[in-house]
């Protein structure tokens, strides 16, 4: 497990509540921040309000009810730093069809400004950590799904933003690009990035999470190290995997759920 960093809040959310209805938000006053150097995993189940909460942070949707901050900023108070501030890396890869994989790497380091030749110099060492230099020339219809993957997490990278944003960046990757990708994230929170990062996959959060964030039916159940969420779980040390922690919180909260509702508790 990686220790948590010190670093300042890159993301701040707090009290957020929202969603797609006034009357019926997904999200029920939702807090949690991820600072310089640290990577927080945001974990649920499907329609827990993960992309919900994603969409929040990126300024697509606005709080019916408290803040997000990014850099120190609301979106409304500046929306050139606020959005400069963020890389998002969706579940679905979206590529220009006209570009290759090294036009799309030019194409990002002209539109933030990257010096070329440093931005030339990270984009070798990018396709040579995600096994892709020799697809540097490739159209996105010739790429696999994972490879598609594999050039929108490494412009990501490039841009080397204060705050990274990930949903579900290992599903499509085969193990070596999994494993080139947590390398990769380790020097991103090296060199300070703040990493926002949504997935299924625990056992890789379990060893490279700084914390934890656990959305249920759109409110935090528990958050904190990956050894304080197995403990709200009720389990000590190495009791039990994150999985395991995941599955006891969930089930509980089903659980008082049910007994709310006037139904029969489980066994």
């Amino acid at each position: 497990m990686v220790l948590a960093s010190h670093g300042i809040p890159v993301l701040q959310v707090s009290g957020l509540t929202g969603g797609y209805s006034l009357k019926k938000p997904v999200l029920h006053e939702v807090s949690f921040e991820v600072r310089s150097g640290e990577m927080v995993g945001l974990i649920g189940l499907n329609g827990a309000g993960k992309s919900t909460a994603i969409r929040h942070v990126l300024g697509l949707m606005s709080p019916q009810q408290g803040e997000v901050r990014v850099s120190g900023v609301l979106l409304d108070e500046d929306r050139v730093r606020y959005r400069q501030s963020c890389a998002y890396v969706p579940e679905q890869p979206v590529l220009l069809p006209h570009l290759t994989v090294r036009e799309h790497l030019r194409f990002t380091a002209t539109a933030y400004g990257l010096d070329r030749e440093a931005a030339e110099n990270r984009s070798r060492e990018l396709a040579q950590q995600f096994r892709m230099t020799d697809a540097l020339n490739s159209l996105p219809d010739t790429l696999s799904k994972g490879m598609k993957q594999k050039t929108m997490l490494m412009n990501a990278l490039l841009v080397s933003p204060p705050l990274l944003i990930i949903d579900e960046p290992l599903l499509g990757l085969d193990p070596l690009a999994i494993r080139g990708l947590l390398v990769a994230l380790e020097e991103a929170r090296a060199r300070g990035c703040a990493i926002l990062l949504s997935s299924h996959i625990l056992p890789a959060l379990e060893r490279h999470a700084s914390r934890l964030v656990v959305l249920h039916r759109g409110r935090i159940i528990a958050q904190g190290t990956t050894e304080e969420v197995k403990r709200s779980a009720g389990f000590q040390g190495s009791d039990a995997s994150l999985d395991d922690a995941f599955e006891a919180l969930v089930l509980a909260e089903e659980q008082k759920a049910e007994e709310a509702e006037g139904g029969t508790p489980r066994a």
